[in-house]
């Protein structure tokens, strides 16, 4: 008789997991394992990540990516995030170990948060609460009226989930959409050919992975070919923008406004301009986060448990 699969996984997360653990096993016998046993397959679940960063790792973060290192057995990966930046699944990838991502189980609050972006830019909202917090009275009509969503162009950088729902949303709106994304088609370009849009673009709307492709993409060159009064919002990762060239460009109004929940360094250092910008609006890489994304990442886990067993390609796999 085989020995059990041995799944290296929180406690809470295998009871998010359940009995579907289980059937998606087709019964085969399995066991969770915590840090320091030998495993077969790991779930990386948010309880793991907690509030560390890939720059500052906490100490309960560190140790289970220490797990993750130290189980010679591992072939499987699933991590809960929808990106693989973090350098430890780089490593795990070098050894032969597959890993997967839950790409698109927050896609639609991710979604959410930076069509709010767009609004609260759009509307002036960074003064309108400055001013309330001042308790002043400062209708738009004394200062210059927003101009109007419908018309205007955005460019968004990566065409997954992301991607496609919010320029669903903006097409709605009024707005016309252009894609960067890997390869070109209508309506899109290829990452290396986004200066040929940037100069239409009212609204630069950064949704992609971070690859070898759009890391430090949006550098001070593509931020000068941005037309006056253009706003950008990064909802993907902090490495894509040049952050000094946005700063500069923020500080001298060549570009109007920035919605930004990720940066170059997480957390944002406390001495760091972009805090106290009035044409900026930070949040701390909270734009996946709600109640109901962990449900949805382990029924993803499940799924590809199921395919995993089965000997099927596993979705979200990184290349």
């Amino acid at each position: 008789m085989s020995s059990p699969l041995r799944i290296l996984m929180t406690p809470a997360a295998a009871q998010q997991a359940g009995a579907g653990l289980g059937e998606a096993l087709g019964g085969r016998a399995h066991v969770v394992v915590k840090p320091g046993d030998d495993a077969d397959v790991a779930f990386v679940s948010r309880d793991v990540t907690g509030l560390s960063t890939k720059h500052q790792v906490l100490p309960h973060t560190q140790q289970f990516h220490d797990a993750l290192r130290g189980a010679p057995s591992l072939r499987w990966v699933h991590a809960h995030s929808a990106g693989a930046d973090r350098p430890v699944y780089g490593e795990l990838r070098a050894r032969g170990v597959e890993v997967t991502t839950s790409s698109g189980a927050n896609a639609g609050v991710v979604v959410q948060t930076a069509l709010a972006g767009v609004l609260m830019l759009a509307r002036n909202f960074a003064q309108l609460l400055a001013a309330q917090r001042e308790k002043t009275w400062a209708p738009l009509v004394g200062s210059g009226l927003p101009r109007d969503l419908a018309g205007q162009t955005a460019v968004i950088v990566g065409w997954g989930p992301i991607g496609q729902g919010l320029g669903a949303l903006l097409t709605a709106l009024g707005l016309r959409v252009i894609a960067v994304r890997s390869s070109a088609g209508a309506d899109s370009v290829r990452f290396e050919d986004i200066h040929t849009v940037l100069p239409r673009a009212d609204w630069l709307l950064l949704a992609c992975p971070l690859t070898d492709r759009t890391r430090g993409l949006v550098d001070a060159a593509a931020l000068a070919l941005l037309p006056p009064g253009a706003r950008l919002v990064n909802v993907s990762r902090g490495e894509v923008v040049d952050e000094p060239a946005l700063i500069a460009a923020l500080r001298s109004g060549a570009l109007s406004g920035a919605y930004l929940d990720v940066f170059a360094h997480e957390p944002l250092p406390a001495d760091s301009p972009l805090w106290d910008m009035p044409n900026v609006i930070v949040t701390p890489h909270t734009a996946g986060h709600s109640d109901g994304n962990e449900a949805r990442v382990a029924a993803l886990f499940r799924d590809n448990l199921k395919r995993w067993n089965e000997g099927q390609p596993l979705l979200n796999r990184v290349a």
